[in-house]
């Protein structure tokens, strides 16, 4: 039943054939005739409405042959023949719909992964952590989620219910069902339906937990940092829908193919019925030049396409990205939080020699702990990973974007710009950096204490994806930032880059992309900031694992992973892509004309060719899902799980600002 009713046309045509052929059997040939004739021509009624629409739409597609191949079988007495093509042509729909639903498999998979309850603690949540963020305001350290005490009482509640620091706990194989910061000592989590990595990812207390992942063996508590609505894997499925609803560029690509296919096989048709003085021999090379592979070829690759994309971590937001993909010639890239993790990395220690480095280094992220700015992290992480021990401060209060002061065992700490920290310590002396570096100025009790430099280093990756671009055609990179040209021509050479636009306000951007000379243009890039050049660029790249939500709306991929090699396998996917469905709609083609000269010479009778088109249907639905498998790239598997990285942040400027 639920095969009847999703595919109508099907079942009515099978029912019909039946009844005709019974007719048949029966003797009742002029009742069969009658039947079959009437019922073609109604389903050829109904198709030409539809053509009729796209060609007053602007859309000059195939299926006028489909039409006129109906029509002239009839005229000519095939009657069984006009309802095998009917029946090839609902059929083809069916095969596509199968196709296209295995191709759509890891897009799809992901929906089915949404969190729908979570469980809560019924007590109250701790205090907030140390580290909580504000600005200009007074605080204390709180104490440590990670030892909260609870009862153990839970309540079952919608996700979307739950609000930004209650407390879950996550049973073994659930999904973690917002996004948020680990409690529990330790846990282990299955990130590969986010990130495309299949090994399982170890996480301590007060490292953050993606929604959609797994959790593994042991239970673990998590306290939320973000609403349904704003967690990583509602991005993701809103990101996801929108892929799967895409449809136009799939039937532009076989029409381009329209006009000349449909011409070639009315000439031929045409000139088997002169040489042969038959009518008959014209509907029998329509028959055969039905256009089921050309309709089929390229939305089965695309779909494809899209899949193998999502599995590897890259949300393709519409089919006609890859075809654009395939011809990217310029790439422009944001600097900070593209070309760089876009948070700056402790280089050196420098201190007047009042105190050891460690010292200076711990008294200043001790500080930074209530500190709302990027660089306050970043503090703290270099402290982290030299195991030194945090202070609590009986008072703490942050001047945005100047710096922080706080009371720590009796010491009075400042800690961020050389003027801001010179207004309470003595022998403030800037330190000499280098281009890429800034410096993070301490004083304690009131004498200038040292310097933290810090710099955002280049990624990792950045060196070989643009390497990888080249090889893929992209002869033309170009940096673009708002950072000082010394910067900025840093990181350029550092990465390979064969051109640098500095100093860069979001308008100068927009400019810059719309003036590139070689086309298509891809920008990446992740932040707020970047929004406008991304909407502007032929194809806009976000960088999404932790980049802003404008960047991703404004965007037509987004790279759900830390990665920026999954830029060249987005366009290494495109290329691939174009390639099968090119090569799908070309077998069909080649398939389709062997078949109509052998029918215009009278070797293919009307009912074979219907039903030889079947197989030439076939053959094109099996090439073209050879889009979801990865091909064989030229370097290394960028397409693959990638090894982890830091995290990206939003773009900030060299110093606190």
């Amino acid at each position: 039943m639920k095969i009847v009713l999703r595919y109508p046309l099907v079942a009515g045509t099978v029912a019909v054939l039946l009844a005709v052929i019974l007719l048949l059997v029966s003797g009742q040939n002029g009742i069969a005739r009658i039947a079959a004739s009437i019922y073609a021509l109604a389903v050829a009624a109904y198709l030409a409405v539809g053509m009729v629409r796209r060609v007053i739409g602007g859309q000059w597609g195939i299926d006028i042959l489909a039409v006129t191949a109906i029509v002239s079988t009839v005229l000519v007495g095939e009657f069984v023949a006009s309802m095998i093509i009917v029946l090839m042509m609902a059929g083809g729909t069916a095969l596509e719909d199968y196709a296209a639903g295995r191709a759509k498999k890891e897009l799809t998979s992901l929906l089915e992964r949404v969190p729908q309850t979570a469980h809560r603690e019924r007590t109250a949540g701790a205090a907030e952590p140390n580290g909580t963020n504000g600005t200009n305001a007074t605080k204390t350290a709180g104490t440590n989620p990670a030892d909260t005490n609870t009862d153990g009482h839970h309540e079952d509640v919608a996700a979307t219910d739950v609000a930004v620091g209650d407390i879950l706990l996550v049973r073994p194989g659930e999904v973690v069902p917002l996004d948020g910061v680990l409690l529990s000592g330790a846990g282990t989590f299955d990130e590969s339906s986010l990130t495309g990595e299949s090994l399982p990812v170890e996480r301590v207390a007060g490292e953050p937990l993606m929604s959609g992942s797994l959790n593994g063996e042991a239970a673990i508590r998590m306290r939320v940092t973000a609403l349904m609505e704003d967690s990583q894997y509602s991005r993701i499925i809103a990101l996801v829908k929108e892929a799967a609803e895409s449809k136009a560029p799939m039937v532009r690509l076989a029409d381009r193919y329209a006009v000349p296919f449909t011409a070639f096989a009315y000439l031929l048709g045409a000139v088997g019925w002169i040489i042969s003085g038959s009518p008959a021999r014209f509907a029998e090379v329509l028959v055969v030049a039905t256009p089921c592979p050309l309709l089929i070829a390229a939305p089965v690759a695309f779909l494809g396409g899209m899949s193998r994309a999502a599995r590897g971590g890259i949300i393709v937001k519409y089919a006609g990205v890859l075809e654009l993909l395939g011809r990217i010639r310029t790439a422009a890239f944001d600097k900070t939080g593209t070309l760089t993790y876009g948070r700056p990395a402790l280089v050196e220690v420098r201190t007047t020699g009042a105190l050891p480095e460690d010292e200076v280094l711990r008294l200043a992220a001790s500080a930074e702990q209530y500190s709302s700015h990027v660089l306050a992290a970043s503090v703290m992480d270099a402290a982290r990973s030299r195991v030194l021990a945090f202070e609590r401060a009986s008072e703490a209060t942050e001047y945005a974007t100047h710096g922080v002061r706080a009371r720590l065992d009796g010491r009075d700490v400042v800690v961020g710009k050389p003027n801001f920290v010179a207004e309470s310590a003595e022998g403030v002396v800037e330190t000499e950096l280098v281009s890429g570096q800034l410096g993070i100025y301490v004083g304690v009790d009131g004498k200038f204490a040292g310097c933290l430099v810090m710099s955002d280093p280049l990624r990792a990756e950045a060196r070989r994806t643009l390497a990888e671009l080249l090889d893929l055609g992209v002869s033309e990179t170009v940096m673009l930032t708002g950072d000082a040209l010394a910067t900025a021509e840093h990181i350029a050479e550092a990465a390979g880059l064969t051109d640098v636009r500095a100093e860069c306000l979001p308008p100068d951007k927009v400019e810059a992309v719309r003036s590139l000379p070689l086309r298509p243009v891809m920008m990446v890039g992740d932040g707020v900031n970047d929004a406008p050049v991304l909407a502007v660029a032929d194809v806009g790249i976000a960088m999404g694992a932790r980049g802003s939500t404008a960047a991703g709306e404004s965007a037509d991929v987004v790279i759900i992973l830390d990665d920026l090699s999954k830029v060249a396998s987005a366009v290494r996917i495109g290329q691939r892509t174009v390639k099968v469905a090119l090569q799908s709609i070309w077998i069909g083609i080649a398939l389709s004309v062997v078949l109509m000269v052998a029918a215009a010479a009278g070797y293919v009778p009307a009912i074979a060719g219907a039903l030889s088109q079947e197989v030439v249907d076939l053959a094109t639905i099996l090439n073209a899902l050879r889009a979801l498998s990865p091909g064989q790239p030229k370097g290394s598997a960028a397409g693959g799980p990638s090894s982890r990285t830091p995290a990206s942040r939003l773009p900030r400027s060299a110093g606190r600002s």
